[in-house]
């Protein structure tokens, strides 16, 4: 998550520890982004996901645009069924439902949370 003056370090804390604790829980790299949109929502979205490199075929990206109203949820290709359009759309709505309440940082750490619930622990291959 980028820093910037809309949390606290505390709040950045936070965030980060939910993402690696899903990270940890789900072998799926979860992050979060919160800034202001740069073209279309869903674009801007994609491109941060890419952007994750390596990691973006098994990562997670919450994208927030407060000022803009705005939430996208990317998952990358080999994660996508184990992070389901449906449990994405469940975590939107509890973390809209937070953000309206003014909550913005309890409902990021909910939708993480959420979407690390969804993924379900990693699988190890038996030996």
């Amino acid at each position: 998550m980028p820093s910037g003056e809309a949390f606290t370090a505390e709040q950045e804390r936070e965030i980060s520890k939910a993402c690696a604790i899903a990270t940890s829980e789900t072998g799926i790299h979860h992050s979060v982004y919160v800034g202001s949109v740069e073209g279309e929502v869903r674009d801007h979205a994609e491109r941060l996901h890419a952007a994750l490199g390596k990691r973006a075929a098994n990562a997670v990206l919450v994208y927030v645009a407060p000022g803009e109203r705005q939430l996208e949820i990317v998952t990358g290709k080999s994660c996508a069924r184990r992070v389901t359009d449906r449990s994405c759309a469940l975590a939107a709505l509890s973390m809209t439902t937070a953000f309206s309440g003014g909550n913005l940082v309890g409902g990021i750490v909910t939708g993480v949370r959420m979407l690390s619930e969804s993924a379900g622990r990693e699988l190890t291959p038996a030996h």
